[in-house]
């Protein structure tokens, strides 16, 4: 009597095409996993970029020393500006040079004598609620910086952080709250002690709210 051979003896076994095609799967998914995961590598790998703003976060301590010294208030005005508005320029607001080192953001207002539209590039002190504070600086001058007189004429402004643009109404802080932002701001960029202590004026502070 003539039996069916078993399974392996030469005849095809009902489940090897399934097995198989399970087998191609398999492989089609992995190289698929794998290619975006290799998308996902290099998406994450540091480019100019990351390399920048880490080699400046770890230079934070030098940076503000030198931004302490007076000769730092001599020259930084008249170069800061300018890169940090090309760099904007050139990113959409999304880099500014000081970014790295602590949080920036280009400030855009009315001027108060000539009614234009006036950039600055300037630290901002981000809030728990979504607020700004800026400190009229002015790098340790004596004088009140432009931007700082063209929001107490104006109020109502934007500011462009990480090339997202917000409008916002800029209040000047006096008294008690004023006290309680500048230790906050201490803390945020130490520097200010030393340009506060410079100056015979009161560094104006804003807080600036989203609108």
């Amino acid at each position: 009597m003539d039996t069916a051979p078993p399974p392996g003896d030469g005849q095809p076994h009902p489940d090897r095409g399934r097995s198989g095609e399970n087998a191609g799967e398999d492989a089609e998914g992995k190289a698929g996993e794998n290619a975006e995961e290799n998308a996902q590598d290099k998406v994450r790998e540091p480019g100019w970029e990351s390399v920048w703003r880490g080699a400046l976060r770890r230079a934070v301590p030098l940076i503000q020393r030198v931004s302490s010294h007076p000769a730092f208030a001599v020259v930084a005005p008249h170069v800061l500006p300018v890169l940090d508005r090309a760099m904007a320029r050139l990113t959409g607001g999304r880099v500014l040079l000081g970014a790295p080192v602590l949080s920036s953001a280009l400030l855009t207002t009315v001027g108060a004598r000539s009614g234009r539209r006036r950039q600055t590039p300037l630290a901002a002190m981000p809030g728990p609620d979504g607020t700004f504070v800026l400190v009229g600086s002015n790098f340790g001058r004596p004088g009140h910086p432009a931007w700082s007189a063209n929001l107490l004429r104006h109020p109502q402004a934007r500011i462009n952080v990480r090339g997202r643009d917000i409008p916002v109404t800029a209040t000047l802080l006096r008294g008690a709250e004023r006290q309680a932002v500048w230790a906050e701001l201490l803390r945020f960029w130490p520097p200010y002690a030393t340009y506060a202590a410079r100056v015979d004026r009161e560094l104006r502070v804003f807080r600036l709210t989203p609108r």
